[in-house]
């Protein structure tokens, strides 16, 4: 009885350690994470309130004026997005990622309920500081990703995160205006639908598999070789996560340890400030190149005016057609621009051009292209304009911001784009924290929504002219050299041209 009991209890155990192996290795494959992390950005992104928030906070619910909306609740998303925005970057990182994207779950949740439920001026500020809370933490999501999978999987991954966002906040407005519009459902019963949306996301942000390493804190391997301008990173080189039989392998997890270990043994405060520095060197390195500096410039220039824009361009909408007396198609406008957005982000692929030489040109154009839009935005009475100018520019906004993206990455390794990205979003929230102390709070110049937009008009000229100027020396400099080039060669088929004729003289002289 005894044999058997311990025969049972052997098989037993070793079912439980099959079990266990088996799950780990579902968890450490590139489905898994992609499929629950698709499933958070979907819900995440499925909130169709979000296109009726200003005619929600200045209508019944909230009995807020246009002026406190504007002047002084939208005002603290930008600076609490500032204030989280670097802090939330290193944090990301050393708690390795799935931890931050749970702290941006519990904001969505916390936001939506202080919408529902709270009043007054002082309320709604806090929705704003959690809000953006929420927008300092989306670096966890897209970042989270690239540290459960291997390299390989890195294209398919992020067309999948990145597409079911867009998917997901396309049919958030269209089912936000159709609720509206047909249905009569009220703002109140939108942001309820947002509030149950988000918390299904919190969710779904439990069943992530826990990542065992980052890119800075905690990195598996040797560092890796640092490509330059032009080259790619080898896939071979790229850490993978590991799988059920090399946790095992002593020799496998010794290597895994070894960097944490001499982390451990240098001391926190000593790694990171190893850290820091290692990210000081890496900026250094990425904005010595003029051309990684140029499309990085319009980046940071180009965001920080369009969520500008994107921000108050509600109130702009509900002061040419107010929502209590007009119908309100901002759900229709807001899918139809995601729409768009999605076309021209698929039409870079087609686009064969010489960005070394044109593209400065296009950053020229295009951005004057949104400086007409927010101009007709500005000068016209029309809502009808407004929603026009407000797709167009979005448009565009997104397609060179798809080259720039692209124009970046392929020159450098993922930590390094990362860093880059990162850093230039924090250079354009630092542009919009001006623009809005000067133009938009009520302790600054406080101006109406419609001087606004005279301004965001005027910002983007200025882009316009910058890139333009630079556009026409670039040009200028590539027509010079082709000119000392073709000279070069003129001269030296005419010096091969005489070097023969000598040749053939000295031959006939000697004959």
């Amino acid at each position: 009885m005894g044999s058997v009991i311990i025969l049972t209890n052997s098989i037993l155990s070793f079912a439980a350690e099959a079990m266990g192996c088996w799950k780990q290795e579902k968890i450490s494959t590139w489905a898994f994470p992609t499929l629950i992390l698709c499933l958070y950005g979907f819900f995440y992104m499925m909130k169709p309130s979000e296109p009726f928030l200003t005619p929600y906070l200045t209508g019944p619910d909230k009995n807020l004026t246009t002026d406190e909306v504007t002047n002084q609740i939208f005002p603290v998303w930008t600076y609490s997005y500032l204030a989280l925005l670097f802090p939330v970057f290193l944090l990301t990182d050393y708690v390795r990622y799935k931890p931050v994207v749970l702290l941006q779950g519990i904001s969505l949740i916390v936001t939506w309920l202080l919408l529902l439920f709270a009043h007054g001026v002082v309320a709604m500020q806090l929705v704003e500081f959690f809000y953006g809370m929420v927008t300092a933490t989306e670096v966890a999501y897209y970042a989270y990703i690239y540290s459960v999978v291997s390299s390989q999987h890195y294209q398919r991954v992020t067309s999948y995160c990145r597409s079911v966002t867009l998917v997901a906040a396309t049919v958030a407005a269209v089912l936000g205006q159709l609720l509206v519009s047909l249905a009569g459902v009220s703002y109140f019963h939108l942001n309820a639908i947002s509030l149950a949306s988000v918390s299904l996301a919190f969710v779904c942000a439990l069943f992530l598999p826990m990542p065992q390493r980052s890119m800075f804190f905690h990195r598996k391997d040797a560092p890796e070789p640092v490509p330059g301008p032009g080259k790619e990173l080898p896939v071979a080189t790229a850490p993978r996560p590991q799988s059920c039989q090399e946790e095992r392998s002593p020799d496998a997890a010794a290597r895994a340890l070894s960097p944490q270990r001499q982390a451990g043994s240098a001391g926190p405060h000593r790694h990171l400030l190893s850290v820091l520095l290692q990210l000081g060197r890496d900026l250094r390195h990425c904005y010595g190149s003029r051309k990684l500096l140029c499309w990085s410039l319009w980046w940071a220039l180009a965001t920080a005016g369009f969520n500008q824009v994107v921000n108050y361009v509600q109130v702009l909408w509900d002061f040419r057609a107010p929502s209590h007396s007009s119908a309100v198609y901002n759900g229709a406008v807001e899918a139809i621009a995601t729409f768009l957005s999605s076309v021209t982000s698929f039409l870079v692929q087609y686009m064969q051009i010489n960005w070394d030489h044109f593209g400065e040109l296009a950053l020229g154009i295009f951005s004057a292209i949104d400086a007409g839009c927010l101009f007709l935005m500005h000068f016209s009475s029309s809502i009808w304009a407004c929603y026009a100018g407000y797709l167009i520019f979005k448009a565009c906004y997104v397609l060179l911001l798809t080259i720039a993206t692209f124009q970046i990455a392929v020159s450098l390794s993922m930590e390094r784009y990362a860093l880059m990205f990162g850093f230039n979003n924090f250079i354009a929230l630092l542009i919009q924290t001006i623009l809005t102390i000067v133009v938009v709070d009520s302790r600054g110049l406080g101006l109406d929504i419609v001087t606004q937009f005279l301004i965001y008009g005027s910002y983007f000229a200025v882009i316009h002219g910058i890139f333009m100027i630079r556009s026409i020396c670039v040009l200028i400099s590539c027509k010079c050299q082709r000119k000392i080039v073709r000279s070069c060669t003129e001269q030296l088929n005419q010096a091969e041209h005489e070097s023969r004729e000598q040749i053939v003289t000295s031959c006939m002289t000697r004959l």
